[in-house]
């Protein structure tokens, strides 16, 4: 992508959070990724679960080299704004923090996010203090690269088992303050939750998970003041679930999992006109 168009998929992306709300879906290759612009959706975001799922690894087992080549397929895959799961950094400390955002920037994405999960079960959040500094190196490491890239701030608490909302609240708005463009709790399940995610940090566009929150609705969803919505590694496992119900049964020998497949025609024209 020439850098022209790569200022003008960027801004575009940036365009779709200053008002309404979009879905953006999470596909984990190429070819999900072509089906998806093909369907309409008019940007993208990648799943390091659902893509970690296909490489045979749990998430979180990714390593950064891996992961930026995945994410400069993805970007080159279609002309769509690609905002990337970029877990916690893939990163120590800090100043490593910096370095891989910066390396990230260099994917083409359009947006990129860091969490604040420390992958530690007896401590899954990281500190506060060191979510804040790596918040810091992140947004620092994108003001360098002089691209418009956005970023997103993560607070995962909800989601690896500290559903606690005022510490959530406090952890955003640290991130927003120190320059976060765009704000996420994944695992939010009720309006009021969800309400007072976008009141902490409002102006700023908030990210919701699909998830638990799908029971809301879309429309719910968008008069709350949520600004996107995002499908994470749940598209990923709707692909699993599709194989596994295909192929489980045939281990006893039949073949009732086959009935309803896409076409392989279908995807044959839709990936062979590109």
């Amino acid at each position: 992508m020439s850098s022209s168009r790569l200022a003008e998929c960027r801004a575009r992306f940036r365009q779709l959070h200053e008002s309404g709300c979009f879905m953006l879906p999470n596909p984990w290759d190429p070819g999900s990724a072509k089906w998806l612009a093909d369907a309409g959706f008019q940007a993208l975001a990648s799943t390091s679960s659902g893509y970690a799922f296909s490489r045979g690894h749990a998430d979180g087992e990714i390593g950064v080299d891996e992961m930026l080549a995945h994410l400069r397929e993805l970007v080159a895959a279609t002309g769509l704004p690609v905002n990337a799961d970029f877990e916690a950094g893939h990163a120590d400390h800090p100043e490593g923090v910096g370095e891989n955002v910066r390396r990230c920037v260099e994917t083409g994405v359009a947006g990129l996010s860091i969490e604040d999960a420390s992958g530690n079960v007896d401590e899954p959040l990281l500190a506060f203090d060191d979510a804040v500094a790596r918040m810091r190196a992140a947004r620092k490491a994108i003001d360098a690269s002089g691209e418009d890239v956005m970023l997103v701030g993560r607070s995962e608490g909800f989601l690896v088992g500290r559903p606690d909302l005022d510490e959530t609240l406090r952890r955003l708005q640290a991130y927003a303050e120190i320059g976060a463009d765009c704000l996420y709790a994944p695992g939010l399940t009720t309006r009021e939750q969800i309400a007072a995610v976008v009141e902490a940090v409002s102006p700023k566009p908030v990210n919701v998970l699909l998830g638990p929150a799908a029971k809301l609705g879309f429309a719910t969803l968008a008069e709350l003041g949520v600004r996107r919505i995002s499908t994470g590694g749940a598209l990923a496992l709707a692909a699993w679930s599709g194989f596994t119900q295909a192929a489980g049964p045939m281990i006893e020998g039949r073949f009732d999992g086959f009935a309803n497949t896409v076409s392989r025609g279908d995807l044959g024209q839709l990936f062979g006109a590109r």
